[in-house]
């Protein structure tokens, strides 16, 4: 069955062992080691695929390092063709493409550098990015990142580390970064992380804590506050209103003798619409009082006291 637009099925294309699926407009091929250079240049003459894109790897752990190579047969529109094998970590190792594309030149000498495949066949693998005196492979997930732990990081990132004395969390240590009692200058001989002082259990004669409802007001206003009056238990005056607050244990402060009660008021009366104010109902019945004496004009009677004569 032939995938994406491949004219034949991967095997009879690429060699035996080739696998290929399509997913955004690109053509995957996966393919042994061993048939790379082959797969190269069926890319090459069977498919077009005459333009060098770049070339990369990337590790993978418990698999190997996975080189990749992407190819394109230029046209309206564009095929794009992602060329992939695996090599193990232990003997990494791939024969060179620049036979076949020698755009490839610079690309397995950085993927040499970086993650140090050896390209069999290259005109020549010097370092191309980092200095000569450098050490290992940088991209590799193993690679020890020696500043982490030569170098402090500036600043106090995590409680305890500042001479505070405080209790310090746990460090995550991120991936390729190693304790720094084990590698690196310090080893053994850093400082141990203090230990997390427990916290105390409350005990039987604590005062539990005080759960307040919403209609006795925030948390800061107790007993002895201005505010303690005016709760659902405090005294009332005979009008209805709250007793003056005073302090603790200090008598009420002489003042003017009170008065008799003042009445309380009726519930408010409830008119309707239809039935009007007081001033349109005394119009109504034709006196508002203001009516002048009889035979003079008024507001509320007739004119001339009733008529004439």
């Amino acid at each position: 069955m032939t995938a994406g637009w491949l004219p034949r099925e991967p095997a009879a294309l690429f060699g035996e062992g080739a696998t290929a699926a399509e997913s955004y407009d690109v053509l995957t091929v996966d393919v042994p080691a061993t048939g790379w250079t082959a797969a190269l240049l069926a890319a090459r003459d069977e498919l077009g695929c005459t333009f060098f894109d770049w070339l990369s790897a990337v590790d993978e752990p418990g698999t190997g390092f996975l080189v990749c190579a992407h190819l394109v047969a230029l046209g309206a529109p564009p095929r794009r063709l992602l060329l992939r094998t695996t090599v193990p970590h232990e003997a990494a190792s791939l024969p060179t493409a620049t036979g076949v594309y020698a755009g490839a030149t610079w690309h397995e000498r950085e993927t040499h550098e970086m993650f140090g495949v050896d390209f069999a066949g290259h005109p020549g693998l010097a370092p191309l990015l980092l200095p000569d005196s450098f050490e290992g492979h940088p991209l590799r997930k193993d690679f020890v990142l020696a500043a982490r732990v030569a170098k402090a990081w500036p600043g106090a990132k995590e409680p305890g580390e500042s001479g505070h004395g405080g209790p310090k969390r746990r460090q995550m240590q991120p991936p390729g970064v190693p304790d720094p009692n084990e590698w690196g200058p310090l080893k053994g001989r850093a400082p141990a992380a203090p230990a997390r002082r427990p916290r105390p259990a409350a005990g039987a004669g604590d005062r539990p804590r005080r759960n307040r409802s919403a209609n006795e007001g925030p948390g800061s206003a107790g007993p002895t506050g201005p505010a303690a009056g005016s709760g659902p238990g405090s005294p009332r005056t005979e009008s209805g209103g709250d007793m003056p607050w005073h302090p603790p244990g200090a008598e009420p402060a002489a003042g003017p003798a009170a008065g008799p009660p003042a009445p309380r008021r009726g519930p408010r009366r409830n008119r309707s619409a239809s039935g009007g104010s007081a001033s349109q109902r005394d119009d109504e019945d034709g006196t508002d009082g203001t009516a002048g004496p009889e035979g003079t004009e008024g507001t509320g009677g007739t004119e001339g006291g009733g008529g004439e004569g």
